[in-house]
């Protein structure tokens, strides 16, 4: 006959051990259940603090957040929305129609836009600028697909407006406007600090188109004339990066100036330029101009403004 251990006392261990892990994973479940709903309640929560955050007050009342930020939609929401959804329809609509845009149709654009227009993407920086830019050449690529243009009439226009493609070295340039040389003196004394010519130029210029644009006038080269000679003349003088001194301007005021950027000049061949003049000439033979809010139907586009 064998001896072995009596069973009966590790079973009642066992049942010791089972009775004794019993509290503790209910310890552990009811702990991870309270960090659970509190995690949920402070997402939840979190919600009301920020729309009711106060952001700034006058004589003690209190402007929020969610009133600063629908002042801001109502200011600027819709035009930016608008850009956003324009730019979507635009890529579709590139798809849809199998329409293409290198690198180097957009750098011409920018350069022909520098040397004719260079007024027409201020207030943007140059990626944004570029991104415009490529929205606009897929319109007009779209609207101009079926279009003919004569190899002969592209020649013509290209001699007749040789000029246009002979470009002179452009000036990316922001100007603060002020009454009185006293103003300049304290405008060029703030930005020695270290103060924000894009602030100053919106706080301070009287020229109120620029001042919007943190006093962003675009490029300009010794052509421009839609600029005072005085500023264009200053500014042709200056590299990269560098503000100028005071300028008196011929209409009495003063100005002060930024420039951020040199683009160097240059000339386009025909053939640089065939695809562009093709463009333009075609674009001349549409009966109207169409944007790109007439290919919302198309691709199905809808916003938050409704029609």
């Amino acid at each position: 006959m064998k001896f072995g251990r009596n069973p009966e006392p590790e079973s009642a261990s066992s049942q010791k051990r089972k009775l004794k892990t019993k509290p503790l994973l209910l310890l552990i479940a009811v702990l991870f259940a309270c960090n659970v709903f509190w995690f949920i309640g402070w997402l939840l929560s979190d919600e009301p603090k920020q729309s009711g955050e106060e952001v700034a007050s006058v004589a003690g009342e209190p402007i929020t957040r969610e009133q600063w930020m629908t002042a801001m939609e109502k200011e600027v929401g819709r035009e930016t929305l608008l850009n956003l959804v324009n730019g979507k329809v635009m890529e579709v609509a590139a798809k849809q129609y199998d329409i293409s845009v290198s690198d180097k149709e957009i750098e011409l654009e920018i350069a022909l836009i520098r040397s004719v227009d260079g007024r027409s993407y201020t207030g943007l920086d140059i990626e944004k600028m570029r991104q415009k830019i490529r929205s606009d050449l897929i319109l007009e690529k779209v609207l101009t697909k079926d279009v003919v243009v004569e190899d002969k009439a592209i020649k013509k226009h290209y001699e007749e407006n040789a000029s246009l493609y002979n470009i002179s070295t452009a000036y990316r340039t922001a100007m603060i406007v002020v009454p009185t040389k006293k103003e300049a003196e304290q405008t060029i004394d703030e930005l020695s600090k270290g103060s924000s010519f894009d602030v100053l130029a919106k706080e301070r210029s009287t020229d109120r188109a620029s001042a919007s644009l943190g006093g962003d006038i675009g490029y300009i080269n010794t052509s421009t004339d839609a600029i005072d000679k005085e500023i264009v003349e200053a500014a042709v003088r200056m590299k990269k990066d560098s503000t100028s001194e005071i300028i008196a301007l011929s209409d009495g005021g003063y100005a002060v100036i930024q420039v951020s950027e040199v683009v160097e000049g240059q000339s386009f061949t025909l053939k640089d330029v065939k695809d562009h003049i093709k463009r333009e000439l075609a674009l001349e033979q549409l009966s109207q101009s169409v944007n790109p809010e007439a290919f919302w139907d198309e691709f199905d586009a809808k916003w938050f403004y409704g029609k």
